[in-house]
């Protein structure tokens, strides 16, 4: 990498770290990563529950069968935070991003970030959220949940949070004023625990989750139930920076399309570390940025008041 791209990046660096997000200097997207070897392209994940011990081990197979098979180079992290990969994006730190459908709503607001690729299994491209409690409470609908406690993941999670506040809210319970208490655990794996040890009634976290802390014999299945399933929710994108070049942004597509054509299926995984069939470089941002309606109840007023209501004592 020469001594210009380095110097360049690290002014990106400290602009992004005085709150300057919004970086669309030309001059400086020229000098983005082309995806060598020598110059590989930067990928931030966000925190979220998965498979391995760390996210990049779920994603590492496919990024490694594109480097292969397509040329193009990687060097993967997961962010510190959610909201440390939509600002990592936008203050071009990084050049592709996995989000969930909240996160890459705020990026491609904050600096137009694109829609690169779903991963798609038996034909479908979505997951689903779920509220739980034990099987021995008395809770049995979401209306039940007024005067009771509830543990969430992180705020900016689609699935933890920002779809669990409209569910409830969609069962008419105010979430600051009807619920007795309101734990913010920063993750699906820490609102599970919470709702395990007992220090909350009920408990929001993705299915895939779910399903993981189950399958581990974290969460005895006999002594849980659903509350409350979503509907489907499009899986988590992977997203790219507007200012890369038109030719690399086409053969991401081209990559990501059709690298289940080259190696085996046990490369080709997803959100959770799951294994999927294979991504969709084709489907449509509109039908992503679509879902986020379906959240407006979830305002930023609202998540402030949640907030506050977590910090009280």
């Amino acid at each position: 990498m020469n001594l210009n791209k380095v110097i360049k990046r690290s002014f990106v660096a400290v602009c992004a770290s005085l709150g300057s997000l919004a970086i669309t200097n030309s001059s400086l997207a020229g000098d983005l990563p082309t995806g060598s070897k020598d110059d590989p392209l930067r990928v931030m994940m966000i925190p979220a529950d998965t498979g391995g011990a760390d996210i990049t081990e779920d994603f590492k197979p496919v990024f490694d069968a594109i480097a292969d098979e397509f040329g193009i180079h990687f060097e993967l992290k997961a962010g510190s935070s959610y909201a440390a990969v939509v600002k990592g994006l936008c203050a071009e730190q990084t050049d592709l991003a996995w989000y969930g459908a909240v996160t890459f709503g705020q990026a491609n607001d904050l600096c137009g970030a694109e829609l690169l690729a779903v991963d798609v299994k038996k034909g479908e491209s979505v997951y689903f959220s779920g509220i739980y409690a034990a099987r021995d409470s008395k809770l049995n609908t979401l209306a039940d949940l007024k005067g009771k406690s509830l543990a969430v993941g992180s705020v900016s999670s689609t699935s933890s949070f920002n779809f669990p506040m409209a569910m409830i809210i969609n069962a008419n319970i105010d979430p600051v004023k009807d619920l007795s208490k309101i734990v913010i655990a920063g993750s699906h794996t820490n609102s599970i625990a919470a709702l395990k040890e007992g220090r909350v009634d009920a408990a929001a976290a993705s299915f895939n989750s779910w399903e993981k802390a189950v399958n581990n014999g974290i969460i005895d299945p006999s002594k849980f139930k659903v509350l409350a399933k979503s509907e489907p929710i499009p899986n988590p994108p992977m997203a790219m920076n507007k200012n890369l070049s038109p030719e690399l942004k086409a053969k991401l597509r081209e990559a990501f399309n059709n690298i289940h054509k080259h190696v085996s299926a046990e490369k080709i995984r997803g959100y959770g570390g799951k294994k999927v069939d294979r991504y969709d470089a084709e489907y449509p941002e509109e039908k992503m940025l679509a879902v986020l309606k379906k959240l407006s109840k979830v305002t930023d007023d609202l998540k402030r008041e949640i907030v506050d209501k977590a910090g009280e004592r």
